[in-house]
């Protein structure tokens, strides 16, 4: 029914057709009042079931997941989705093959790069490490590896990968913006953006997407044709074929030595996939749980997600790194990733929009602290109030924790609850065991 207004009404006047309207305009009015009715219509209806919704779902919470780029956010939402979205988690496992795969490609692709640089006697400056992440081992050996003829052939015979990851790259993106991450970014919010001087490296190129909804269906698979699809099985079988030569690089000694002395290191998912290329690299490949969660697939954007928990003090959790004590920031060198995930944090703690949330703080890569600590890698030595406490993993991880509990009581608007947990959520066992039980620090 088109609404129409008594002469006492205000929009009377305003709605009376034009003195001279002709017919045929009479009729199209109409009809477009009839079209404005429904669309109002259905957008009444669309309100009257959004509040019957909110109503069923009175006891629905908002969880704002924050941290650094790294820390671990990407891998703690996959830990919440496999205990509690197990359906849609089933749904997704094939389409996270060729996330994997691009993985275990672009880690061969960065050695044979380090291979070649040797080969041509560290020659070139401008040796591709867009997947490397420089960090400080002052104990490595200054061993000079040995390369010769069969680094060459092993070079040649891996020459494939390249167009492989150039079209895993082209499919993974088919389905999602292609975000090339070389634009000057910031440590925090805060800041401005540095001086291009102060960066002496070139920004790092990293294959991204603004959500894994743009590359992961519900079907299973990555939103392909059939025809890409076949592409796909074949890029399998490219990889299988290279397998042995994969494994024969990972495990040359003078290739670790390389590594080592150049004082750079691939991403943690790194290692666990190359020492697993005899099951990875294979042509009936199955992903498991476990290589999902280690799967590297950068997202730039918001993502949503909805999770029916059992129970659990989830509320507005944030993820801050231990092990990065001893590194900086890629896009902004002049800080501390440590110190960056303490301004985020004081950021976070500060804000008025969160005032009355709840928070928790994981403190994560407790695996990756424990590797540092052994290799010798002081705390004190980036950490000058850290004194001389024991360089080990628990007063560390104590010490740390008081820390970020001591801003929030002095940087929050008003008294909350806070909860810290020392996590490392790649253990998807350890995990799965915190999330069920539901059981945090209460501060």
């Amino acid at each position: 029914m088109v609404f129409a207004p008594g002469p006492s009404d205000p929009f009377y006047e305003i709605m009376q057709p034009p003195p001279d309207e002709t017919p045929a305009q009479a009729i199209a009015r109409k009809q477009q009042e009839r079209e404005a009715q429904a669309r109002s219509d259905e957008i009444d209806e669309d309100i009257k079931q959004a509040r019957e919704i909110a109503k069923k779902e009175k006891n629905v919470v908002k969880v704002l997941l924050l941290g650094q780029s790294e820390s671990g956010k990407s891998t703690t939402l996959k830990n919440f989705r496999m205990r509690y979205a197990r359906e849609d988690w089933e749904k997704e496992r094939n389409g996270w093959r060729a996330v994997v795969q691009l993985n275990v490609v672009r880690s061969i692709i960065t050695i044979l790069g380090i291979v070649e640089n040797e080969l041509n006697d560290g020659s070139n400056p401008e040796l591709d490490d867009n997947e490397l992440i420089r960090t400080v081992d002052r104990d490595a050996e200054l061993e000079t590896p040995e390369f010769g003829e069969e680094h060459r052939l092993l070079s040649s015979r891996l020459a494939p990968l390249h167009s492989v990851e150039t079209e895993l790259k082209r499919r993974l993106g088919a389905g999602s913006e292609s975000v090339q991450t070389d634009q000057p970014m910031v440590s925090t919010p805060f800041e401005g953006v540095p001086d291009s001087d102060l960066n002496p490296r070139r920004a790092m190129v990293e294959f991204a997407v603004r959500s894994w909804k743009d590359v992961i269906d519900y079907n299973g698979r990555p939103l392909f044709t059939n025809e890409t699809i076949a592409s796909l099985d074949y890029l399998s079988d490219v990889i299988a074929g290279c397998k042995d030569d994969m494994q024969a690089l990972w495990n040359d000694k003078n290739v670790r030595i390389a590594l080592k002395r150049r004082k750079l290191r691939l991403p943690d998912s790194a290692g666990f996939f190359l020492n697993d290329l005899e099951r990875i690299a294979s042509r009936d490949y199955v992903v498991s749980d476990n290589d999902i969660v280690r799967a590297r697939l950068r997202t730039v954007g918001i993502q949503e997600h909805h999770i029916k928990f059992r129970h659990g003090p989830f509320d507005n959790p944030k993820v801050s790194p231990v092990s990065v004590f001893d590194q900086r920031l890629e896009e902004d060198p002049r800080v501390n990733r440590l110190e960056d995930s303490i301004i985020l944090w004081k950021s976070i703690c500060e804000s008025k929009l969160l005032a009355k949330t709840q928070l928790i703080l994981f403190l994560n890569k407790c695996d990756l602290l424990r590797r540092k600590l052994k290799r010798g890698i002081k705390v004190k030595d980036f950490l000058p109030s850290y004194g001389n406490r024991p360089n080990e993993v628990m007063p560390v991880v104590k010490y740390l924790r008081e820390k970020f509990k001591d801003i929030q009581k002095q940087a929050s608007p008003e008294v909350r609850s806070t909860y810290i947990y020392p996590t490392t959520v790649t253990d998807t066992q350890a995990t799965a065991v915190t999330l069920e039980s539901g059981k945090f620090l209460h501060l």
